[in-house]
């Protein structure tokens, strides 16, 4: 398996510390509103890659943070009227709901900052006993002219950002490059912790350092996020990281691309985003998760009406496919042949396709086609009728490759058609329409199944059920 490393520009092949453990971070949000799509690209490509990891039999010990204490929740508080902490509580429980629509497994652990300050506060006693941080009036600050590799993640010369960076200005700070590991409380808030420097909380950057040294160790396997993290942030967690630890602090660093709005970067600062839950009203969890997987994680995706409309019917090509196979699978009575038998070996093919392409830097787009290419073998064979048991194995191959992907797991609709009592009181009627030759009322029942997204295939081992999104 070859990913690409940020750090070093190039792809490398992943060699965990453990064999057959990773060690994964990924940055999770802040928790002051409902997700937007951008920020959903990273959750559902990092699931995605940990499931590979699992589906090549790798334990992965995943930690994804929540920030819980930030300028934006106590913003937001203010302007609700409720404590920072409900805030936290609310946008954390809706993070939860909106990662299950799209298939985005819970982490082997969830630290909130809230719950970790003692690791925190001792993480920023750690670097000033050692003389990469300092004190003013109360604010404690990282001395990034105590690490000279500064900047090596990025890639950005360091003199050159002193000059001219967008780092907010504080006369008090020894170069406009150092930044807050921990904040003096202000005036009316409610989020604050006593430290040996008084009453405040921490800087963002210091709680991934901290949580991830807590649950993972001084150096970890990967870590990970959405390009717009890299600086300063992950840039800032090597310093402190390693300015504390005395170590590496992440052999790989994975990050995804941008998703656009008309070529623009998405982002709740500039207005122009669509938060997850505003698309699942038309789109079920399945298709977006399908979006963000279409293209390449690294490069961009410009987010559009018609890319989920191509991804809803590429989506759905892939589930009547595994709806074809399942009826066949429990109504076929055709004997299992000598030619199917070989066709089912050669599908064999297609895994080996799809786990070369997962394996150089998490092509999940090649991977889909070679899903694709896995059908449209399989409905050549199927045309005219195949066997339960060729059937089964095609079944569980298409599974287990879209599985990986986090795709086919779930179903349109609150419960299967073949379940719905309405459904199947209208398909007996159209039978024994059929049966009385009254094609008009049998065709009359069609459309009005179709009207309610059900779509009935007339198949010599009986009439196959299709839902529409399921």
């Amino acid at each position: 398996m070859r990913i690409y490393n940020t750090i070093t520009r190039q792809k490398e092949e992943f060699r965990p510390i453990h064999e057959d453990e990773v060690l994964m971070y990924v940055c999770g949000p802040t928790v002051y509103n409902y997700f937007h799509i951008g920020n959903a690209r990273p959750f559902v490509v990092f699931d995605t890659f940990r499931r590979y990891l699992e589906y090549r039999g790798k334990k992965v010990n995943f930690v994804q943070n929540f920030t819980d204490v930030d300028d934006k929740i106590l913003a937001r508080a203010a302007e609700e009227g409720v404590s920072s902490r409900e805030i936290g509580d609310k946008y954390i429980a809706e993070y939860f709901k909106d990662a299950q629509a799209l298939g985005v497994r819970a982490a082997t652990h969830h630290p909130r900052v809230t719950e970790n300050m003692d690791a925190i506060i001792g993480f920023v006693q750690a670097l000033v006993e050692k003389g990469h941080a300092y004190e003013v009036d109360g604010d404690v600050y990282f001395d990034t002219d105590s690490w000279p590799s500064y900047g090596k993640l990025s890639g950005q010369d360091v003199n050159e950002l002193r000059s001219g960076a967008r780092i907010e200005v504080d006369d008090r700070k020894r170069s406009p490059l150092d930044f807050a590991l921990w904040k003096k409380a202000k005036e009316g808030e409610d989020l604050y912790w006593e430290s040996p420097w008084g009453r405040g909380r921490p800087g963002w950057h210091i709680e991934c350092s901290a949580m991830s040294k807590r649950f993972l160790g001084d150096t970890i396997d990967i870590h990970a996020g959405g390009q717009d993290l890299i600086f300063p942030h992950h840039e800032n967690e090597i310093a402190q990281s390693e300015a504390a630890n005395g170590v590496t602090f992440a052999n790989a660093w994975m990050h995804n691309g941008y998703i656009t709005i008309d070529k623009e970067k998405m982002a709740k600062s500039k207005g122009n985003f669509f938060t997850v839950r505003d698309i699942l009203e038309d789109y079920d969890g399945e298709t977006i998760r399908f979006f963000l997987l279409a293209g390449h994680y690294r490069g961009p995706i410009d987010f559009s009406k018609d890319l989920m409309e191509q991804s809803k019917a590429a989506l759905g090509r892939m589930r009547n496919a595994r709806d074809t196979l399942e009826h066949l699978a429990a109504k076929s009575a055709l004997a299992f042949s000598d030619a199917e038998e070989a066709s089912l070996a050669a599908l064999g093919a297609y895994r080996e396709k799809f786990i070369a392409a997962m394996d150089d830097d998490l092509n999940t787009a090649d991977a889909i086609a070679a899903i694709f290419e896995l059908i449209a073998d399989v409905n050549v064979q199927v045309k005219d009728g195949a066997s339960a048991a060729y059937a089964q194995g095609a079944l569980a191959l298409l599974l287990e490759l879209a599985n990986v992907l986090g795709l086919l797991e779930a179903r349109g609709g609150a419960e299967p058609a073949g379940e719905d009592p309405e459904v199947l009181a209208l398909i007996e009627e159209r039978g024994a329409a059929r049966a009385a030759k009254d094609w008009a009322r049998a065709d009359e029942i069609r459309d009005l199944l179709k009207a309610k997204g059900v779509t009935l295939k007339d198949t010599p081992q009986g009439v196959q059920i299709i839902r529409e999104n399921g």
